[in-house]
């Protein structure tokens, strides 16, 4: 049996290792053990991993590892590029980047749209080290001169199948075509699509593939329930599994920007304090409501899905599906904000008759029948049918033999109806020629009777 490795047995610096002993780190997880040494061989990498499990620190301790042996960068330009989805990711990417980095002298920035570009252009005006960008802004900044990739060594896509989602594929091609073609490809992923795999073919070369999850699974350690409640219902019971449960720090996932406005406002009349992180918010709002959720002053976070994969909190006991996803994969990324770094956690998901379909669509996906729990005031009137995961298939069904039409001749248009134009003509022929034949004699006279002499009697 052998030993779990340790971060010192990948050979990385007394730096590196102090850093990571000043945030805890012990023992490496699957993901980290799989990634770290291909990635400091020089390989090409095709990632997949749950969320939650590490996927930042396996690719950023190893490009930290290989930066020291590298030049220095020259002004406005990068040497290690990495794209994110959503600001809220970057801005964490950013944040892991510079506590792992906190003894070298590497210099990293985080860029991304909705906030003026010019204080990100002067910070790149000396060049970064590490760039982590969101795609839109990224292309703003290259088409301003603002930032070259001369130097750029690494690419790293993270959490590459949400940025598909959120269509960014042609941004990521254009980006793809101003790099150079010598750099190291890193792809990290929470799922691989087909999508994915076809974007990998023209991005990776020769890439190991590891994996340490099957694929459309869920954290092991996440408890996960579903209540059945009639939609009118779900905001008090919202409210009332919060202060029932004593829950002092819960994220909630609705299903519009509007939806999670309307559910905040609901909660502050219960006196539960809340916020909404959206599209439709300001940076800077969606900045302090993360902030105040992290530091404990507000006790509900709403979000959408786009903040689905960017939010990472510790300790995160509760995630609350008030409005199940539309799409069944973001059930996976949205009750992965719980259940991380080895805490356990449960997610809840508020189940009204209309979503039946979308929770059987879950349940298929994840290959499990999700445990009901009924609360007590709130049974629905409208039941949610018991679903059944493993249905058998119906046999198709033999293909019918096509019926022959029988013709029929319109006798006012002389036309025929019930099969092809062709087909229909020459019936209609064969019929006149039948008719002809009879009416024909063989004398060769027209066939037609002579009329019947009257003849007067004399």
């Amino acid at each position: 049996m052998t030993s779990s490795p340790s971060f010192q047995s990948f050979g990385l610096s007394v730096a590196i290792i102090k850093a990571l002993a000043d945030k805890a780190y012990k023992v490496p997880t699957a993901i980290q053990a799989k990634a770290i040494p291909i990635v400091l061989q020089g390989k090409d990498l095709m990632a997949i991993a749950q969320t939650g499990t590490g996927k930042t620190a396996g690719f950023v301790l190893p490009i930290l590892e290989k930066l020291g042996k590298g030049e220095p960068v020259r002004a406005n330009h990068v040497r290690v590029l990495i794209l994110a989805p959503s600001r809220e990711l970057a801005v964490q990417i950013g944040e892991n980047v510079n506590d792992y980095a906190k003894n070298l002298s590497f210099k990293s920035t985080v860029v991304y749209g909705g906030v003026k570009i010019n204080p990100q252009m002067m910070k790149l005006r000396r060049g970064v080290d590490i760039l982590i960008a969101t795609p839109g802004r990224l292309l703003d900044l290259h088409r301003q001169n603002a930032v070259k990739f001369k130097q750029l060594e690494i690419l790293v896509l993270d959490e590459a199948d949400r940025m598909l989602d959120l269509g960014f594929i042609d941004d990521i091609d254009a980006i793809i075509n101003v790099l150079p073609q010598q750099r190291q490809n890193l792809l990290f992923s929470a799922t691989f699509s087909d999508d994915i795999r076809k974007l990998a073919k023209t991005l990776l070369h020769q890439p190991v593939e590891i994996s340490v999850s099957p694929r459309n699974t869920t954290a092991t350690l996440v408890k996960q329930w579903i209540c059945p409640v009639d939609k009118k219902q779900k905001p008090a019971l919202l409210a009332a599994l919060i202060k029932n449960n004593n829950w002092q720090r819960v994220l909630v996932f609705c299903k519009t920007k509007k939806g999670a406005d309307k559910l905040c406002r609901y909660l502050e009349t219960k006196n539960i304090k809340a916020a909404a992180i959206h599209g439709d918010k300001s940076q800077g709002a969606r900045s302090r409501a993360l902030s105040d959720f992290k530091q404990q002053n507000v006790q509900v976070l709403m979000a959408t899905d786009i903040a689905a994969r960017g939010i990472d909190i510790n300790q995160l006991p509760q995630v609350v599906n008030f409005d199940l996803p539309t799409v069944a994969e973001n059930y996976i990324h949205r009750i992965g904000r719980t259940g991380r770094a080895g805490e356990t956690g449960q997610a809840i998901s508020l189940v009204c008759a209309d979503e039946f379909d979308l929770l059987t669509d879950i349940e298929h996906l994840i290959k499990t029948l999700l445990k009901r729990k009924l609360i007590n005031g709130f049974e629905p009137v409208y039941d949610v049918p018991e679903s059944r995961l493993w249905r058998k298939p119906k046999k198709p069904k033999k293909p019918k033999k096509p019926k022959q039409k029988k013709m029929s001749i319109d006798p006012s248009t002389d036309q025929s109806f019930g099969s092809n134009s062709s087909t229909q003509n020459e019936l209609a022929n064969k019929q006149q020629d039948h008719k002809n034949k009879k009416c024909t004699s063989t004398d060769g006279s027209d066939g037609m009777k002579p009329p019947k002499r009257k003849f007067k009697k004399i």
